[in-house]
């Protein structure tokens, strides 16, 4: 074998020499490498939970805690409802006999006392009651003359005491249809005063009033000018207002968990805020088939007439008292239109937990879910509590 010329030989030791110092630079590189993969196969640290916050313990002596336990509570229902007249103290007026309607006085809203002229009425009618008063007003008063001159003829000893007994009898019946004449007058509407002026000059009255029979307000009107009323047609109606029904409709399941004189709160947006305390007076016994709700009916004292009738209302009834678990108002902290309550996890260490609740029952929520029976439950301080964890949480 020949050996490699002095050039050949100069060059292959050089390219000996530069793959050796290429290994040792690539060396820490691979060394670097995998020392960043080691780095990354470990666990990152784990957040700090935003629903819990620690404090110390000087801090939480400013905190009461207690656990949540069963209370009595009183179930509360609403029920949509409207003002009502009270039909106790309502009247309808019309008319006695069959006219035609002269004039109106009294129109839908005005304030009308007892006795007070609401329309005035012309009737054939009413003429020929007062021609019928004043015959049997002639009738008495012959009858009355003809007793008294039967008695002057039996002292006299003309005539016996059957004839003067036949002319008592006559004058009763003479009486009796005097006083039906007289009913008769007061049934349609004549005033004791024009009566006794009938009596006196035989004047007869043209037309007849329709009075108000109570005081009150007048809530409904029928009547025009010009219109023929007939007997028994409701051409006023008149209530008074010092007192109101407040009809609502139960639905049928909850139909058992009201009972009469049961005390109910009325609320009327058209009032604002003020509440007025009333009690059950009516349960109806049936349901309305198209609604499937049970009519129920509160009355309400209205003695500055704020409570008009149709004004919606809303009643509150307090039912029976069940044994539900239950937390303080003051421990139930409101966020993102949710309900939570502070748990005690550990000493000085609470949990931000949310709960379902339902309405407020005086000072206490009832829990639906979210906590059981004696967990430990912040009631005092909730709030401030809560400022601490987001401040904790910004930290």
């Amino acid at each position: 074998m020949k050996p490699l010329p002095l050039s050949k030989l100069t060059v292959l030791l050089a390219a000996t020499l530069l793959l050796a110092a290429c290994d040792k630079k690539e060396t820490p590189a691979a060394a670097g490498t995998a020392a960043t993969a080691g780095g990354a196969a470990k666990a990152p640290a784990k957040p700090a939970d935003p629903m819990v916050v620690e404090l110390t313990a000087e801090m939480t002596k400013a905190f009461r805690v207690e656990p949540a336990s069963m209370s009595d509570i009183a179930v509360e229902q609403k029920v949509a409802g409207r003002i009502e007249a009270n039909e106790r103290q309502t009247m309808r007026i019309g008319s006695a006999v069959t006219g035609r309607v002269m004039q109106v006085f009294a129109e839908v809203g005005d304030r009308v006392k007892a006795g007070q002229s609401l329309a005035t009425l012309s009737s054939p009618e009413l003429t020929n009651a007062q021609l019928s008063y004043l015959r049997a007003l002639s009738m008495s008063s012959l009858a009355e003359r003809a007793v008294e001159r039967a008695k002057a003829l039996v002292a006299a000893d003309v005539i016996g005491t059957a004839e003067l007994q036949r002319r008592e009898v006559e004058l009763s019946v003479a009486r009796a249809e005097l006083r039906a004449a007289h009913d008769q007058l007061r049934l349609i509407g004549l005033r004791e005063e024009t009566i006794e002026k009938l009596r006196q000059t035989g004047a007869i009255a043209s037309e007849v009033n329709i009075r108000a029979t109570r005081s009150g307000v007048v809530i409904e009107r029928k009547v025009s000018q010009g219109q023929v009323a007939q007997p028994g047609d409701p051409l006023f109606t008149v209530a008074d207002l010092s007192n109101v029904w407040v009809i609502g409709a139960l639905p049928e399941q909850d139909a058992n968990s009201v009972h009469i004189n049961q005390k109910v709160d009325v609320q009327v947006s058209a009032l604002g805020a003020e509440k007025l305390s009333g009690k059950i007076v009516f349960v109806s016994d049936t349901v309305q088939p198209d609604t499937r709700t049970v009519p129920i009916r509160t009355e309400v004292n209205n003695p500055k007439f704020e409570l008009k009738p149709q004004m919606l209302a809303t009643l509150t009834l307090s039912g029976i008292r069940v044994k539900q678990l239950a937390v303080p108002a003051t421990a139930v902290v409101r966020e993102n239109d949710k309900d939570y309550v502070f748990v005690k996890l550990a000493e000085n260490r609470f949990r931000l937990t949310e709960v379902v609740l339902d309405p407020a029952a005086g000072e206490l929520r009832p829990v639906r879910k979210g906590i059981d029976e004696g967990t430990p439950v912040v009631v005092d301080g909730s709030f401030h509590l809560n400022s601490q964890r987001k401040r904790a949480e910004l930290e």
